[in-house]
């Protein structure tokens, strides 16, 4: 069972959070919406994914980031493994 995660805080801060979740490495997926919980972006990890990968999902983040104030991000990570 995956569980999941809220963080609320403001597009400047969007593309240095998602990059510090994606390096924890437990993360399957992150959906990021406005404040009135419109879905804005939604993308999944899968194990092993790399930078060169990510960059596109980064540029785009970095735009939305500088179009938007408040947002959330919810992340479901992997279950912890025993």
């Amino acid at each position: 069972m995956t569980t999941k995660e809220t963080f609320t805080l403001h597009g400047e801060n969007l593309l240095k959070k998602i990059k510090e979740l994606i390096a924890e490495g437990n993360v399957r997926k992150i959906t990021i919406t406005d404040k009135e919980g419109k879905e804005l972006m939604s993308f999944p990890l899968t194990i092993g994914v790399v930078g060169a990968i990510l960059a596109p999902v980064f540029a785009a983040v970095g735009a939305l980031a500088a179009l938007i104030g408040e947002c959330s991000i919810t992340v479901e990570r992997e279950p912890e493994k025993e």
